[in-house]
């Protein structure tokens, strides 16, 4: 891979605040602002946009396989 494949700092950091499991209701989101700097629009944003992005699926593979498992549910019960 290049440097021009590799993640940013702020994508691989969301990849990795995803992979985790979070103690309640609104952990995650005051984790979001503390640790990323990030509203959680923006971070679900980027994260959005990660799922389909081929350097999020070679950098964290089981994270983006499950994310994207999770959006075709919710599409299909549409």
């Amino acid at each position: 891979m290049t440097d021009d494949a590799q993640l940013t700092a702020t994508e691989a950091a969301v990849l990795a605040y995803e992979s985790r499991t979070w103690p309640g209701p609104g952990a995650k989101e005051r984790a979001i602002r503390e640790g990323l700097g990030l509203s959680p629009v923006r971070y679900y944003q980027l994260l959005n946009a990660l799922i389909d992005d081929p350097r999020a699926l070679a950098h964290a593979p089981g994270t983006v396989n499950r994310l994207r498992r999770v959006r075709e549910a919710q599409r299909a019960r549409r």
